[in-house]
C-alpha cells in the first residue's frame, strides 16, 4: 500500500518507519529541510530506541523515503497520515494551524480516492474541520475526488514507541458511516492487518469518539500520577511510606500498578498539553473539568517539591552552594525536554543563587537548547549552569546530588565513590530509586518523596509498634 506521512516528528517517523517495515511504500514529508537533510544523510532527529535501525533498513530497500516536495508526497499516498504538531495555544487549547495547513495541501494535490488519517492528537471535531478544508480546496480545483477523514490516535510511549506500534494493545479507528467511510475502514483494516495476526486489536468507532479516546486516556494516566503525588505528600506528614501504599493498592486488580509511582511530577509533550486541551474543550462546551484542573495544579506544585526540600535543608539563599543533577529528560529512554521537571527545579535553584552541574545519558543537546530558551537574557544564571560529560563528574565538590530521571545508569551507582566526591553526602531522590535503609547504612543523608526516613524505618524495625516519624526535610 502507498502511504504518505505528513510530519517527520516523533509520531510521524515512528509510524512511517514501522509501516514501511511491514512492506508498505512510505513517503515521509516535512517542511523542515534541515530535518529531511538529517534523515537523508542517515541520521535521526529524535532519540527513540530501535528507530534508527528500522529507518536504515527500509531506506536501503527503497520502501521508505523522505522529501520536502509536497505535491509528489500527496500524490503518492492512497493513505495520508497527518502527524504534525498540535502545540498548546495561550488559552490551553490545541493549536490546529499545522493540521489544517496539511489538510489544505492534501486538498490542493490529491487525486483519486484518498484516506486522510488524523494521527496527531486533536480535539473532538477536528476531523470535520479537516474534511471542510480539503473539500474547499477540491471545490476550487473543480475536482470531485472522493476521500474520507479517519481518526486514528497514537498511543506511543516515548522510549518504547517501536514496541507499542508493532505490538499494540489497541488500534483505535474512527470512521464515518457513509460509503467513503466504510471504504476507509476496510483500507485501514488492511493496513493494520499485520498487527492483528494473533488476535484482533482494532476498536472501530465513530470519529468523534476516537478523537475523544486519546485525550481521555492521557488524562486518566496523568490523574493517576497526580493522585499518587498528592498522597505521597500526605504520607510524609502522617508517617506512612508511599511505596508500601503503592504495593498495597496496586495489588487490587481493579487498580493495578501502572502509573502509580510518586515522583517530582510528569512532563513531556503529551500529558500536560492534552490535559489542558481537554479542560479547554470542556470550557468551550459549558462544563468545568474540576478533576483535571486539580490534576494540572497538583502536577505544577509537585515540580516544586524537591526545591522545597532543598531549601529546608540548605536555606533560602543557595549562593555558594553547588548541586549535581542526574537526569534532565522528562523520562528515561528519550531526549524530550518538554515540560521536564528538571527545567523547573534547575530554574528554582539558579534563582536562589546556586550553581548547578547536570548530566543526562541522552538529552544533553536538547537540554542545551531548552536552557538557552529558559534563561534567554539571564547570562548570570546560564553562567552558573554547566553540563557534565560524565555522571560521576556532577558530584565532584557538590553539596548534594539530585536525581530527576530514572535512567538505568543511575539505579545502582557506586555510593562510596559518590561520598568521596560530594562535599556533603546528601542525596535528593525525585524518583524514589533507592532504599532508605541502604542509604542510612551507606552514611548518606537521603531525601525522597512520600517515604519515611531511614532512621524512622530503622527504629520501627527495632521496636515493633513504635511511632514512625515522617521524613519531611
Amino acid at each position: 500500500m502507498n502511504v504518505t506521512i505528513i510530519g517527520c516528528g516523533y509520531v510521524g517517523l515512528v509510524t512511517g518507519a514501522c509501516l514501511a517495515d511491514i512492506g508498505n511504500d512510505v513517503c515521509c514529508f516535512d517542511v523542515d529541510k534541515n530535518r529531511i537533510d538529517i534523515l537523508e544523510a542517515g541520521g535521526v532527529p529524535i532519540h527513540e530506541p530501535g528507530l534508527r535501525e528500522i529507518i536504515a533498513r527500509n531506506r536501503a530497500t527503497g520502501r521508505l523515503s523522505f522529501t520536502t516536495e509536497v505535491r509528489p508526497a500527496i500524490e503518492h499516498g492512497d493513505v495520508i497520515f497527518i502527524a504534525v504538531g498540535t502545540p498548546s495555544g495561550e488559552d490551553g487549547s490545541a493549536d490546529l494551524q499545522y493540521v489544517l495547513a496539511a489538510a489544505k495541501e492534501i486538498g490542493r494535490h490529491m487525486t483519486g480516492f484518498t484516506v486522510v488519517v488524523d494521527k496527531s492528537t486533536v480535539p473532538v471535531g477536528t476531523a470535520e474541520r479537516v474534511r471542510e478544508t480539503i473539500a474547499a480546496q477540491l471545490a476550487q480545483r473543480n475536482e470531485e475526488a472522493l476521500f474520507s477523514v479517519v481518526s486514528n490516535p497514537e498511543f506511543l510511549k516515548e522510549g518504547a514507541a517501536i514496541e507499542d506500534f508493532t505490538r499494540p494493545d489497541r488500534i483505535v479507528i474512527g470512521c464515518d458511516d457513509d460509503m467513503p467511510g466504510e471504504r476507509a475502514r476496510e483500507t485501514m483494516k488492511r493496513l493494520y492487518a499485520p498487527f492483528n495476526r494473533n488476535h484482533e486489536r482494532t476498536l472501530s468507532m465513530d470519529v468523534r469518539s476516537a478523537e475523544f479516546t486519546k485525550y481521555a486516556a492521557n488524562a486518566m494516566l496523568a490523574t493517576r500520577i497526580s493522585f499518587m503525588n498528592e498522597l505521597a505528600n500526605l504520607a510524609e506528614r502522617v508517617g506512612a511510606d508511599i511505596d508500601a501504599v503503592r504495593r498495597g493498592i496496586g495489588s487490587d486488580p481493579r487498580i493495578g500498578y501502572h502509573f502509580l509511582y510518586a515522583g517530582c511530577g510528569y512532563g513531556g509533550s503529551c500529558f500536560p498539553k492534552d490535559v489542558h486541551a481537554l479542560v479547554r474543550t470542556a470550557e468551550e462546551n459549558g462544563q468545568a473539568m474540576q478533576i483535571l484542573q486539580a490534576v494540572s495544579s497538583v502536577n505544577a506544585a509537585q515540580k516544586q517539591v524537591l526545591a522545597r526540600k532543598i531549601v529546608a535543608r540548605f536555606g533560602e539563599d543557595l549562593a555558594g552552594h553547588t548541586f549535581g543533577v542526574w537526569g534532565l529528560a522528562f523520562k528515561p529512554e528519550t531526549d524530550d525536554m518538554r515540560e521536564a521537571p528538571s527545567r523547573v527545579l534547575i530554574a528554582s535553584l539558579l534563582a536562589r543563587g546556586a550553581r548547578v552541574v547536570a548530566y543526562d545519558p541522552v538529552a544533553m543537546e536538547e537540554a542545551k537548547r531548552a536552557f538557552a530558551t529558559d534563561f534567554r537574557g539571564n547570562a548570570d544564571a546560564l553562567a552558573r549552569l554547566s553540563l557534565a560529560d560524565d555522571q560521576m563528574a556532577v558530584a565532584n565538590g557538590a553539596d548534594a546530588l539530585i536525581v530527576l530521571t530514572e535512567w538505568k545508569a543511575f539505579k545502582s551507582p557506586d555510593f562510596e565513590a559518590l561520598k568521596r566526591l560530594l562535599k556533603q553526602a546528601v542525596l535528593f531522590d525525585g524518583r524514589n530509586l533507592y532504599d532508605p535503609l541502604a542509604m542510612l547504612e551507606a552514611g548518606i543523608e537521603y531525601h525522597s518523596i512520600g517515604r519515611v526516613s531511614a532512621s524512622a524505618a530503622a527504629a520501627s524495625s527495632k521496636h515493633s509498634g513504635g511511632p514512625v516519624a515522617a521524613y519531611t526535610a
